[in-house]
């Protein structure tokens, strides 16, 4: 795995080329990025404002993050990272991660917070697999209506991961000693969303939503490629958005939790599990 430069930023270039990255990422104009004088001063109360920086000191990947209190404990809450479009599968992300992960338990701190889109597989495949996080919430439309080309009237549903930094799931991830299941296990759990191919592309199509399921574990599907699915029909992709958070919330209010994703060509499939958690 290449290595860089990870590290907190120093200089008033550093965090400016970090609003330029915000932009090449969310979309020239995001109103959500964050500005160099937060950057900073969230840096300074305990919180991350670091960069990944390449041999000629380019910035190439940042992340970004703020510690608080949630619920009378200490907690960290990863509020942005990015990465440049041509390294997005070379493993800085996980690099990132793992670089606030050390130095948040440094300071005391093993519990972390994040949100990403259900209809991501690839992300959530780096945060399950990769990072061993579970999900015990489900935000719908968490940020409203953003003006990202990302978001695209999907809306901004979101899971809220949950990062146990000291357990030995999370070790034995970290460390690459285990990965999460593969498509053999599928046929072991019924699904609570399947889904069917159609068309001349095989798009795939959610399928029913069935929410009477009593069983220990349960399976979810989600399209292998959300975007893709975007750009060729907005309706379909909506269509999904629906489906999946009918059945993931109803699943998740009765005490399911989300705990692996199992990834294919067409679709990709949540596991979610009521049995006693990791």
């Amino acid at each position: 795995m290449t290595s860089w430069d990870i590290r907190p930023f120093r200089t008033i270039e550093e965090f400016r080329a970090c609003e330029k990255l915000q932009e090449e990422t969310w979309g020239e104009g995001f109103s959500e990025r964050v500005p160099t004088a937060t950057l900073k001063v969230v840096q300074i109360i305990g919180g991350i404002s670091a960069g990944a920086f390449a041999p000629d000191g380019s910035l190439v990947g940042f992340v970004f993050g703020m510690t608080g209190v949630r619920d009378g404990e200490l907690v960290h809450w990863s509020d942005m990272l990015a990465v440049k479009r041509g390294l997005r599968d070379s493993g800085l992300g996980t690099q990132l991660k793992a670089y606030q992960r050390r130095v948040m338990m440094e300071r005391g701190v093993t519990k972390m917070h994040w949100t990403f889109d259900p209809l991501q597989s690839r992300n959530a495949y780096l945060n399950f697999s990769k990072l061993g996080i579970v999900v015990r919430e489900y935000a719908e439309d968490m940020y409203g209506e953003t003006d990202s080309p990302l978001h695209r009237s999907m809306g901004t549903d979101r899971f809220i991961a949950l990062w146990l930094m000291e357990s030995a799931r999370v070790r034995r991830r970290m460390a690459e000693q285990e990965r999460g299941p593969g498509a053999g296990v599928l046929s072991m759990y019924p699904a609570a969303l399947g889904s069917t191919l159609s068309g001349s592309d095989r798009s795939a199509e959610p399928g029913q939503v069935l929410l009477g399921m009593e069983d220990a574990v349960v399976s979810v599907a989600i399209p292998a490629d959300i975007s893709a699915i975007m750009a060729e029909s907005m309706e379909l992709a909506i269509a999904w958005r629906r489906s999946t958070r009918m059945a993931l919330t109803h699943y998740m209010s009765r005490g399911y939790e989300v705990r692996e994703i199992v990834r294919g060509p067409h679709t990709s499939h949540y596991l979610l599990f009521r049995e006693s958690r990791p």
